[in-house]
């Protein structure tokens, strides 16, 4: 092949759009490999009640409208199906469910893709495995001690999993006070974060989001490990959060400073507003994800700050390597523009 493309989320999609528009084809010129069983990306496996009302970045593919859909609609129905038909529209022959385990450089000009279903070998790979497949688990004194359930964000499923428990949430981001919202009408709540959430009043437009990629995109192209998109623009003040605050559901309280048996402990010096003990039937941890690079490691791409060095979408180490669905381009704000932008560099590196 001359490219292999790991990942059919939304920058992968667009990515193989593009690898057509410049000329090559499906199943010969590039392949797009995904470890999933059927289209969707990560939004397959979003939790049931999820709208897409409630969904935030549905940005359209390349060519192709994102659908009208009822705002009450489940968004892990609905995209999936979007998803679905652009690669049959387009012929895009995404071969699934595939699992890459390692790439490794075997020649000067040559990176060998070995997955569960064979190897390929390509001149140039562009990478959009996205962060569902690594959530992220803080470590926290007494965690292994909770008698309890402790669950991460990918593990939700509906409220009703928690009728008549206390739930501790963990997080300060949008997935955090969603599932808060959702779960309090039939369960007590408490919610934990490691600094003051931001919520902010002003609008979300194209100009806000941009400048949030772009702070994003400072971190990578200074080798650091990126802050999510969602992360650098904190939290709209819509009026279900509004609802929240008053209530007194999104009252946030402290970390805790370690897990108990039976529950969660402060310090002594974070009472108050802190009880110093707290009882928990579930611990949910909305912690976020990490990049999911591991079958990248043999090329050693990662620099001493921790993280990878970009010139927007290219690996400055290894310049046959494209990025998309990290860094400034982990969400639909920046995918589809990543994957134009991969399939450019790659084009002028390789001369396909």
């Amino acid at each position: 092949m001359e490219v292999v493309v790991v990942g059919a989320g939304q920058a992968g999609l667009t990515a193989a759009y593009h690898l057509r528009r410049a000329g090559l084809e499906p199943g010969t010129g590039f392949v797009v490999l995904d470890d999933a069983t059927r289209a969707g990306g990560a939004w397959q496996h979003r939790w049931e009640s999820l709208t897409m009302r409630e969904a935030h970045g549905v940005h359209s593919l390349p060519g192709m409208p994102a659908p009208e859909a009822q705002d009450d609609a489940p968004a892990a129905g609905v995209i999936p199906e979007y998803f679905a038909a652009y690669e049959d529209r387009y012929g895009l022959a995404v071969r699934r469910p595939v699992r890459v385990r390692s790439v490794t450089a075997v020649e000067e000009d040559l990176l060998e893709v070995r997955t569960d279903q064979g190897t390929w070998h390509a001149r140039g790979l562009i990478n959009a495995t996205g962060t569902w497949q690594r959530p992220f688990w803080p470590a926290y004194p007494g965690r292994e001690t909770f008698r309890g359930r402790q669950l991460h964000t990918r593990d939700y499923r509906a409220a009703g999993d928690f009728a008549g428990e206390h739930v501790v949430v963990v997080g300060g981001g949008t997935s955090a006070v969603q599932l808060l919202l959702e779960i309090a009408p039939v369960a007590e709540t408490t919610w934990v974060t490691r600094r003051e959430p931001s919520f902010d009043e002003g609008d979300f437009d194209e100009e806000t989001r941009r400048a949030a990629v772009a702070r994003v995109a400072e971190r990578t192209a200074a080798g650091l490990p990126p802050q999510s998109v969602v992360a650098a623009t904190g939290l709209p003040l819509t009026e279900a959060y509004r609802r929240g605050i008053e209530t007194g559901v999104l009252r946030r309280l402290p970390m805790f400073e370690r897990i108990v048996p039976d529950g969660v402990r402060w310090a002594a010096a974070d009472v108050p507003p802190a009880p110093e003990h707290q009882r928990a039937d579930t611990i949910l941890w909305a912690t976020g994800f990490r990049p999911a690079l591991d079958h990248l490691a043999p090329l050693r791409l990662r620099g001493p700050g921790g993280g990878i060095v970009l010139d927007g979408t290219e690996v400055v180490v290894d310049p046959r390597v494209q990025l998309v669905g990290y860094g400034p381009s982990a969400s639909t704000i920046g995918a589809n523009r990543a994957g134009r932008q991969a399939v450019r560099s790659l084009r002028l590196r390789l001369g396909f």
